[in-house]
């Protein structure tokens, strides 16, 4: 991975994310909780193909700043895919999956970053 601080990768994250119109943006942070990642970014997609738009797109955005998941989880045509960029991970939903996971209420100790702040 490129020798860029956790808030940078969040913050190509989120750029592509809102290129692609993602719905319900959220950033927890979650290091003072978690040691697995510095950031969720979470999201959901109006419908299957918009979900793929949001993945390629984050994929796309990262490798061109030289950033590459350690993982992907999740099949594109499935309801939840989840891309493993170390201190970031990135969560892109279907809306209904969204709802039935609820992450903000499992991470709710976390704490929720705004989107300005971070893009800013």
């Amino acid at each position: 991975m490129a020798d860029l601080q956790s808030k940078e990768i969040v913050k190509i994250v989120c750029a592509a994310l809102e290129e692609k119109k993602a719905g319900d943006l959220r950033i927890i942070e979650i290091d003072e909780v978690s040691p697995i990642a510095d950031y969720f970014v979470i999201c959901d997609g109006a419908n299957a193909p918009q979900v793929e738009a949001l993945v390629d797109n984050v994929e796309e955005k990262c490798h061109e700043a030289g950033i590459d998941p350690k993982r992907v989880e999740g099949m594109k045509n499935c309801g939840w895919i989840l891309m493993d960029y170390g201190d970031v991970v990135v969560h892109v939903f279907s809306k209904q999956d969204r709802v039935f996971y609820d992450l903000e209420r499992v991470w709710r100790d976390g704490k929720t970053v705004s989107i300005s702040d971070i893009l800013c």
